[in-house]
């Protein structure tokens, strides 16, 4: 059957975790978790959105609960997790091995599915390049792997501004025109200013500008979410900062280090239109990894929830699951 012709699968009911807690992870870190579904279920961990975006009640609802046992977590200074928007000891290596430490402290399992969109894409490709064999599958959606045109698309002339100059006009404002040649510096400086004022203004623009590009059609309430100050401090100053360091990753590191996922089932769910993290990151993936199945999405844009995006994430999830 096609499965844009058929009827859409949409999240599952509401859930209650049956446990939560913090974890200790050093450097004064603590992450909050929950876990969710069946105890005795296939284990799966699903890594957020951002750097910084957090996690939400509808995360778990991606996935069977009869049939997974789900393990969300809010990633160092973002969410319920401490301390709020921290920039210290917050690397992409630093969140792998907090994967590591929740799987064997929190999950208790030796292996699991690994589900991740977006940022949390990356994390999920950065997780199992460095443990393949903790790793049963990966699904993933809105590739980004951390190269520098990815970069450049988001926060320069000539990339996602060709599709949205009038929103693009409104993330450059806050920016003096001097210093506009590099818009993560120019944002970096005013999100970690001591001015709170200055940094919450340099947040709300800064995430209002994602959250205008991430969805298909207008969506007021995505915005209202991204420039929430609770929401936008943390998306802006640690996505700025990871931004500012490449991730930590070597320019193509991902794409090189994909002969480590062979032999390991995958999907990749990508929004034709995708202006937040372009298709030609899923379809480079797909030719460094050719058993993932790649699945782009004719009339979605990034974010999981948008309904051709999330119908193929709860068929992905579902197959694993069976």
């Amino acid at each position: 059957m096609d499965i844009h012709t058929a009827r859409r699968r949409t999240l599952y009911p509401e859930i209650k975790p049956y446990q939560t807690g913090m974890l200790e992870v050093g450097n004064g870190h603590s992450l909050y978790w929950e876990l969710s579904g069946n105890p005795d279920g296939k284990p799966v961990v699903f890594l957020h959105g951002g750097p910084g975006g957090g996690s939400s009640p509808d995360h778990r609802r991606q996935f069977n609960p009869d049939k997974y046992k789900i393990l969300v977590f809010d990633q160092r200074g973002c969410g319920k997790s401490t301390p709020y928007a921290s920039l210290d000891h917050n690397t992409t290596w630093d969140l792998v091995e907090d994967i590591e430490k929740l799987r064997t402290q929190v999950s208790k399992v030796d292996k699991w599915q690994v589900f991740g969109g977006s940022w949390g894409s990356t994390l999920s490709l950065a997780y199992a390049e460095t443990h393949p064999e903790r790793v049963t599958e990966l699904v993933l959606r809105g590739i980004f792997l951390f190269d520098q045109y990815e970069i450049d698309w988001m926060y320069k002339e000539g990339g996602a501004s060709q599709v949205y100059p009038d929103k693009f006009a409104e993330f450059l404002a806050p920016i003096p025109e001097d210093e506009r040649g590099d818009l993560v510096e120019a944002y970096r400086k005013r999100l970690t200013s001591d001015d709170k004022a200055e940094q919450l203004a340099a947040a709300q623009a800064w995430s209002k500008w994602e959250g205008d590009i991430v969805t298909l059609l207008p969506s007021p309430s995505t915005i209202e979410h991204f420039t929430a100050p609770g929401t936008a401090v943390a998306v802006a100053r640690i996505e700025n900062h990871y931004m500012a360091n490449h991730g930590w990753l070597a320019q193509g590191q991902l794409l090189e280090g994909a002969k480590k996922l062979r032999g390991i089932p995958g999907v990749i769910v990508q929004g034709r239109h995708d202006t937040c993290t372009p298709p030609m990151a899923a379809w480079t993936l797909k030719q460094a990894w050719p058993e993932v199945e790649l699945n782009i999405i004719p009339d979605a844009g990034h974010l999981f929830s948008e309904p051709g995006n999330l119908d193929a994430l709860v068929r992905a999830t579902d197959k694993f699951a069976d």
